[in-house]
């Protein structure tokens, strides 16, 4: 993923515009995606940078349910790299511990 592939500017971001992205690389969005993204963005507003995995899974299990707040959870949702994905997906800076 290039640096490009990342908003640049936060109120851009919409559910919408996250679906439109995520399907471009072949991911539907569901509900719970969105919830998750949500939960992303609120972490960013908080504290002003995205959250690694570590701060994401804690994130969404205060957020979203101690269930959804666990990595296996998360990667599936997101496979791959979910905190790197949340970010680009909920219009955030890439996490800055993630390669």
């Amino acid at each position: 993923m290039s640096e490009k592939s990342y908003l640049n500017k936060l109120p851009d971001w919409s559910a919408e515009s996250a679906a439109q992205l995520a399907a471009g690389e072949e991911l539907l969005l569901s509900n719970d995606h969105i919830e998750v993204l949500q939960a992303a963005r609120t972490f960013f507003d908080q504290y002003g940078f995205s959250p690694s995995m570590r701060p994401l899974c804690k994130t969404v299990a205060e957020q979203c349910g101690l269930d959804k707040g666990r990595s296996i959870y998360l990667l599936q949702l997101f496979p791959g790299s979910p905190a790197k994905l949340v970010a680009r997906y909920a219009g955030l800076p890439k996490p800055k511990n993630c390669l």
